[in-house]
């Protein structure tokens, strides 16, 4: 309803890619048997000490860095004290005051122009274990308890309330997992739990000042998930208000199946917590050479080498931003750029016929079979007029299915283009007398005529006729 306005607030989740956990040296691999990757450390054994793993240390730094915010010389970990059967110590060891990181921002790109979305903190912490319910979480009636996440680090990235719509939100996801993934300490991997958010959400009059009460939606895995549920929530308050009932402050799940947010708690506040300095890890002291190193260290983000692209090879902004989406396919991009000099081209074949199947075979581009020099060589015999651009698709097929060079499967198969204008004026003359029909078309002046006997002479000479000597010869025997 116009009349009202939503705030939205997100609290990323990103795990990091480190070999070990983040205070014991069990290992963070994805997919091991129950309860297989743990230690005393992570099960909470009595008598067993965290030891801070320097590596999470270093990865937080470098997100944060690529994150704009400010890296604290003083920083140190808290107990988060709560009971849940995901938590073998009944505390989750987190940053509360001094966390590692605050005040950065990351801008999205919306319909009004760009929008810089604050981030109030970055901080570090363990992950909790998982429960694996029978049903959802609301139905249930027993939960089993893997505790091979547990000690998992994570970086836990919160945004202000600058998100004023679902869709601002889903927007505001995107970009943060572009922005880590290009850091690369983590994998985003959202169908693995790498990446999740919980987003707090309230809604109030347009033109009012403060915040309405807000509710938190929890473990949020999908982007799609995330802006079905906020749309759903901000409709549900705003019913709820024109009601004339108040809004709870609660903690909610999202049923993906009901396509709804469900009630399951009253939301904590962070006195509930009795959040106190752990006593088992001394306070980090952050060399400030050590984040300039860092700093140093990390590459071209995503928004500089878009507008790089637009300045530097004449791309339009969708291209380029399409092709900095992922650090892996830029550097595709470019290594293509190297061998053959023709963005444009280059980006028009990545955008199309490679994405498309990528995305139709379930690959990455880092599992991609045709490497950016046989992608160029393949656009080089275009160039020269050696094959059409519709024998080109043909070998790029062959090339993404098997690897091999382009030269190799236009020379196995015959392929190459027939430039011989004897041999094209054979075929018109051909496709002429087959069809009078279009042809007194054409001479009545209905142009779309033409396309119908380039075609055919396409389909005599099986795609191998230069098409653009064969318009010129139909032309002119017409």
């Amino acid at each position: 309803m116009p009349q009202y306005e939503t705030v939205i607030g997100l609290e990323a989740h990103v795990e990091l890619k480190t070999r070990a956990k983040i205070f014991c040296d069990s290992t963070t691999e994805f997919g091991g048997a129950p309860n297989t990757h743990v230690c005393p450390v992570c099960l909470g054994l009595p008598g067993a000490l965290p030891v801070v793993n320097k590596k999470v240390v270093e990865y937080a730094i470098r997100a944060a860095l690529a994150l704009n915010c400010k890296i604290a010389e003083f920083s140190k970990f808290d107990r988060k004290n709560y009971y849940y059967p995901d938590m073998p110590k009944n505390y989750q060891i987190s940053q509360y005051d001094l966390p590692i990181a605050k005040h950065g921002c990351l801008e999205i790109d919306t319909a009004n122009g760009v929008k810089k979305i604050g981030i109030t903190r970055l901080h570090m912490e363990e992950d909790t274990g998982k429960l694996v319910h029978q049903g959802t979480i609301t139905t249930t009636p027993f939960s089993l308890v893997d505790y091979n996440r547990a000690g998992v680090p994570l970086i836990e990235i919160v945004s202000e309330p600058d998100l004023r719509s679902p869709e601002e939100a889903r927007q505001y996801m995107e970009k943060l997992r572009t922005v880590i993934l290009y850091t690369g300490v983590s994998d985003c991997k959202m169908e693995e739990g790498s990446l999740r958010c919980d987003a707090n959400i309230s809604v109030r009059p347009v033109g009012t000042g403060g915040f309405g009460t807000k509710a938190e939606i929890k473990n949020l895995n999908s982007f799609k998930s995330l802006q079905r549920s906020l749309a759903f929530e901000a409709e549900r308050q705003i019913k709820t208000l024109e009601a004339g009932g108040k809004i709870v402050q609660e903690t909610r799940t999202w049923d993906e199946g009901k396509g709804e947010t469900l009630s399951l708690r009253s939301k904590e506040y962070a006195h509930d917590y009795r959040y106190l300095p752990d006593p088992d890890l001394v306070p980090l002291l952050i060399d400030r050479q050590w984040v300039a190193d860092i700093r140093n260290s990390l590459p071209e983000m995503p928004d500089q080498r878009r507008l790089r692209y637009v300045k530097e090879y004449g791309l339009p902004a969708y291209d380029a931003a399409i092709l900095t989406n992922t650090k892996e396919l830029a550097d595709y991009f470019e290594e293509c750029v190297k061998a053959y000099p023709h963005p444009k081209a280059i980006s028009n074949w990545i955008m199309g016929d490679l994405n498309r199947l990528l995305n139709l075979h379930g690959i990455e581009i880092t599992g991609c079979k045709v490497t950016p020099q046989n992608l160029a060589s393949l656009l080089m015999l275009i160039g020269r007029g050696t094959i059409s651009g519709k024998i080109a698709k043909t070998v790029f097929a062959e090339m993404f299915a098997g690897g091999k060079a382009a030269e190799t499967i236009v020379k196995e198969k015959g392929l190459t283009q027939i430039s011989d204008k004897r041999v094209i004026v054979a075929i018109v003359d051909e496709v002429l007398a087959r069809n009078p029909g279009p042809v007194e078309d054409y001479k009545a002046g209905r142009e779309r005529a033409l396309g119908f006997l380039v075609g055919q002479v396409m389909k005599a000479s099986q795609g191998k006729a230069n098409p653009e000597l064969a318009n010129k010869l139909l032309r002119e025997k017409l």
